[in-house]
């Protein structure tokens, strides 16, 4: 439980409430692969703006959750944001990926989801 992620802030927001927590686990569940897979479609097709949006739309549940990737995922939405042309945000995005796909594993595993 919680290697690749972290509830500290999670239990601080929910006050303790596990009920909630299982909640909160739940959204990102719906919410974050599928973002994450909109993210990686966009920064493939060069769509600067579909990229900034999935991204900025998956930071506040990325460091709520504490995936350690915050910074990285900064890297790919400001690329989206600022259309910057001729750089490589691919390593940032993989880094992003792998938390995710790590994280959704382990909540499903720790709250029976």
């Amino acid at each position: 439980m919680e290697q690749h992620y972290k509830l500290n802030r999670v239990k601080e927001l929910a006050d303790n409430d596990m009920d909630f927590i299982k909640a909160l686990a739940e959204a990102f569940l719906e919410e974050v692969p599928e973002d994450a897979e909109r993210l990686k479609n966009a920064v493939a097709a060069t769509d600067y703006r579909e990229a900034y949006q999935a991204a900025h739309k998956m930071k506040p549940t990325i460091d709520l959750f504490e995936l350690g990737v915050l910074k990285d995922l900064i890297v790919v939405q400001d690329w989206g944001k600022f259309e910057k042309v001729g750089e490589d945000c691919t390593k940032e995005l993989q880094l992003v990926l792998t938390a995710v796909d790590n994280a959704t594993s382990e909540l499903k595993e720790d709250f029976n989801l």
